[in-house]
């Protein structure tokens, strides 16, 4: 795998567009050891999502000046991270004049910004994807993750598709801190994501300033990056290779509690989920105890929007219960007589009566459905 420019044939105006996936992690990353270079405390685990639904879009030109960025159509700084990205990728790309000048790189999310859908992951990816496109740099993907890192941790695992991992590494210079594929989208295509947009708002706490405060303080990821991440990575790589739902929704669910609690060991504590985040975790342990295993799971970033996983011929079933139990935009639950197969009714009505209904304060802005993807595609070279 490899990233291939267009033929230059007009360098001052050759212009590169790409997308990039974003990521959902299953294996959670949170805390630096190296703050400036991104090396985390522990390795992780994601699914890449469908391009098509959810992606950061990136074009990349050369220009006469300073390099600059436009961010959903407004001026956005070339942030540190940033520049060493940039830096890092003109250290490859010196056989190629066009690195000497400037670069306008535009990027777009068609999905909100920092409201805990990984929107900075994606749009660093892209950023990564397009420069080294348009300047032609010809590394290796796994070598593109590795700055990609260095502007976002995990930017790196949206540069692949399917499950990818971050490996963690131990080197001081993070030359061995990168992204693995661990299996391609084609190896487990039934799964499904649903992805319940609680809010769509900027976060109260960042990811940055969370990490650096739970470092500091918790003494439950020093337990969590030691003991428990090795084993459940291990065991999440088989459940994958094995196509094991059971094993990788009780992981799942197992990571996604474990980062919140250590936000909540932090000092002071870390509030990313609301009531209707913990309504919709009820409602999905309720799914599951009714259907006599687990046919869906759950996790949550660093926000409340709940990232729903279940096989192909179960999301229907789990999506008919969640659209039953909340309010989107304020319109009321959809009645379960709404629910096409009547086997399917008894089903949702025999969860909504074990969690007791639902009520206007458990509401959601939308549902997004989507499935796993591959990894960053290079569009227009003009």
């Amino acid at each position: 795998r490899r990233v291939h420019g267009g033929i230059l044939s007009h360098p001052s105006k050759m212009s590169v567009t790409c997308r990039a996936p974003v990521n959902i992690a299953v294996v959670k990353y949170w805390g630096k050891r190296d703050e400036q270079r991104i090396l985390p405390v522990n390795s992780s685990l994601s699914v890449t999502l469908d391009i098509n639904d959810l992606c950061s879009t990136t074009t990349a030109e050369p220009i006469d000046g300073e390099d600059c960025l436009l961010l959903n159509d407004q001026p956005s700084p070339i942030t540190s991270r940033i520049k060493q990205c940039l830096a890092a990728l003109r250290d490859l790309a010196k056989h190629n004049d066009i690195s000497k000048k400037g670069v306008k790189i535009v990027s777009v999310n068609n999905f909100p910004t920092a409201a805990g859908l990984a929107s900075s992951a994606s749009g660093l990816a892209c950023l990564v994807y397009a420069v080294a496109n348009l300047w032609k740099v010809n590394e290796p993907v796994e070598e593109l993750s590795i700055i990609a890192r260095q502007g976002s941790g995990s930017a790196c695992r949206s540069l692949m598709g399917g499950f990818v991992a971050w490996d963690c590494g131990v080197r001081e210079d993070g030359l061995d801190s990168k992204a693995r594929q661990v299996a391609p989208q084609s190896h487990w295509p039934e799964i499904r994501i649903l992805i319940a947009v609680v809010n769509a708002g900027k976060k109260e706490v960042s990811s940055t300033s969370g990490m650096e405060q739970t470092v500091l303080t918790s003494e439950l990821l020093k337990h969590r990056a030691a003991v428990t991440v090795p084993a459940h990575m291990k065991a999440m790589e088989t459940a994958i290779q094995n196509r094991d739902f059971q094993e990788f929704a009780k992981l799942t669910i197992l990571e996604s509690n474990q980062f919140h609690a250590v936000c909540l060991d932090t000092c002071p504590p870390i509030h990313y989920l609301n009531s209707t985040s913990f309504f919709i975790i009820r409602a999905i342990h309720t799914i599951n105890e009714v259907a006599g295993q687990m046919i869906a799971t759950y996790t949550f970033d660093a926000g409340p929007n709940a990232v729903v996983l279940a096989l192909e011929s179960n999301m229907p079933l789990v999506k008919a219960v969640l659209e039953c139990c909340l309010f989107v935009n304020s319109t009321p639950p959809a009645p379960v007589s709404s629910v096409a197969d009547t086997s399917a009714q008894a089903f949702v009505q025999t969860v909504l009566d074990r969690i007791g209904g639902s009520d206007p304060s458990f509401s959601i802005s939308r549902f997004i459905q989507t499935k796993v993807g591959g990894g960053p595609e290079a569009g227009n070279v003009s």
